[in-house]
């Protein structure tokens, strides 16, 4: 069970739930992925609807690191992520919220 107040949701991967979290390490580890200048240009890209699925990508890999999984974005490739695409994006949003939001915003 994911907890909203700490920042993270679940993301189901072959039917199997993991807890995703942009912790800080996460956060870092996403800047040089992405090559953004900060994540807050990532955060414009969501907000407006122009992430790509890359984007999407990087952030539940990043997210799902930061809640202890071990695999890379070639595992996640290969996977059936729960909800397909749409939820995977919905799920990269909702990590990107919760991580930049206070406690009571979300």
């Amino acid at each position: 069970m994911a907890n909203p107040w700490a920042g993270e949701v679940v993301v189901l991967l072959d039917g199997q739930t993991h807890v995703a979290k942009l912790t800080l390490g996460a956060l870092a580890e996403l800047e040089t992925t992405l090559a953004t200048v900060s994540l807050f240009e990532l955060v414009e890209r969501f907000e407006s609807g122009r992430f790509s699925t890359r984007d999407v990508l990087a952030l539940l890999v990043a997210g799902l690191r930061g809640g202890g999984w071990q695999g890379t974005a070639a595992d996640l490739r290969t996977v059936q992520i729960g909800g397909g695409p749409l939820e995977a994006a919905r799920l990269a949003a909702e990590l990107l919220a919760r991580a930049f939001a206070l406690p009571g915003e979300r």
